[in-house]
Order: structure tokens, then C-alpha cells, then sequence
């Protein structure tokens, strides 16, 4: 499939990163389109997600200390807002249908992929600014929405996960944090911030992450 359209900074980045296809063509996806994955590999992700997207959530907490409007801050709230009301219940509802209560899932013991990849987000916004959390942010938003809108219709035991993020409402989500960033570019560096060096380390930023997206498939796909 073409890449989908989240934005002109996420086509930039996108084809800059290295381990792009890695990552959304990785192993575990493709147990998730074809319905191969093993079923206890599947709940290994999804506990160590629920401790991601605690993280992820606090990343975009911080999104909104580091905005300087008020757009930007609505923008950041909303998204903790999905994150804690509508995707982290997803991971609760699928858990609890497998005897893993609330508190199991919340006592999950962090993997170090899980360690790695939530801190390296977390100081990208802690030591940056609002544009360097957002390139960090971007690939597990913006991958999870073109992995979503490729498997979308694969059916199997995993449509519930793949129907999430393949369809419209988190597909919207993805197009409206891509014209997020595009106008954050702008806004701080000029209509011509594709062309300067801050743009060359924010990409950087966004590979680096992505690369650590890979990382987390990998144990995923290694099992508990």
C-alpha cells in the first residue's frame, strides 16, 4: 500500500527512517494479519502495551507543559483523554476476558524493550522542546495508524486489535496529530522548516524512535 496521509512531516520522516518497514511489516504484525500469532505472545504485548500506554500517556501530559498554545494544549489533553478513557479500557476488556484483572495488568513487571523506548520518550520531552516530543511521539501513532489501515479486513482472532487502529475514528486521530506537527513546524520554524538542520535532528529523533518501536515488537514476538 502507499503510504497513507498523516501529514508532509510523517512522509518526510517516514521515508528517512531506516527501520520503517521493520517496524510495520515487522514478524508480530504479520502474525496479527494472518492470525498466527501465537495466542500467549499476543497477551505478552498486550500486558507490556498497557504499561506503555501508561507512559505514552504522561508523554502526552507533558506534550501539553511544553505547547505554547492553547490549540496545541486542547490538542495533547485530548489525546490523554483517548488514551486513558478509550484505548487502555480496550486493553482492560480484552485482559479481563482472559482472567487478568485490572490489578494483574496494572502489576505487570516493565519490560526492558518497554523500559527503553517509554524513557527514551519521556527525556526526548523532558531535555526538548514541544517539536522533539513529538517526533518521538509520532512513529507508535502515526505506525500504529498505517499497520491498522494495511490490515484492516484481515479478520482472524486478532479484527478487534487490527479494527482499532484500522479504523475511521483512530485513523482521523492519526490525520489530525500529522497536521499537529506540520503546523508546530511552521509555527516555530517557518514554512520552510523541511529545509533547516533542526529538522535533519528531529528526524533523527523520529528514527531513533522508530527503531526502538522494532525493539518492541521483537519481544512480542519472543513471548513471555
Amino acid at each position: 500500500m502507499t503510504a497513507p496521509d498523516y501529514g508532509r512531516a510523517f512522509g518526510l520522516w517516514r521515508d528517512h527512517a531506516p527501520h520503517w518497514r521493520a517496524y510495520t511489516r515487522h514478524g508480530f504484525v504479520e502474525g496479527l494479519r494472518q492470525g498466527t500469532l501465537p495466542h500467549a505472545n499476543f497477551m505478552h504485548y498486550l500486558r507490556q502495551d498497557y504499561v506503555f500506554l501508561t507512559h505514552f500517556a504522561r508523554a502526552w501530559a507533558l506534550a501539553a507543559v511544553k505547547a505554547d498554545r492553547v490549540s496545541e494544549m486542547r490538542a495533547a489533553s485530548a489525546t490523554v483523554h483517548a488514551l486513558v478513557h478509550h484505548e487502555m479500557p480496550l486493553h482492560l476488556d480484552i485482559c479481563a476476558r482472559e482472567g487478568i484483572d485490572a490489578a494483574a495488568l496494572e502489576a505487570t513487571i516493565e519490560a526492558p524493550e518497554n523500559l527503553a523506548y517509554t524513557r527514551y520518550v519521556l527525556e526526548a520531552g523532558y531535555s526538548g522542546d514541544f517539536l522533539d516530543l513529538m517526533a518521538a511521539l509520532a512513529p507508535c501513532v502515526l505506525g500504529y495508524g498505517e499497520i491498522g489501515a494495511r490490515l484492516a479486513g484481515s479478520g482472524g482472532p486478532y479484527a478487534d486489535w487490527i479494527e482499532t487502529y484500522g479504523g475511521a475514528d483512530y485513523q482521523g486521530v492519526c490525520r489530525d496529530v500529522g497536521a499537529l506537527i506540520d503546523d508546530a513546524l511552521a509555527h516555530r520554524l517557518g514554512a520552510q522548516w523541511h529545509k533547516l538542520p533542526r529538522f535533519v535532528r528531529l528526524s533523527q529523533r523520529f528514527a531513533t524512535a522508530t527503531r526502538l518501536e522494532v525493539g518492541f515488537w521483537d519481544m512480542g514476538l519472543a513471548g513471555p
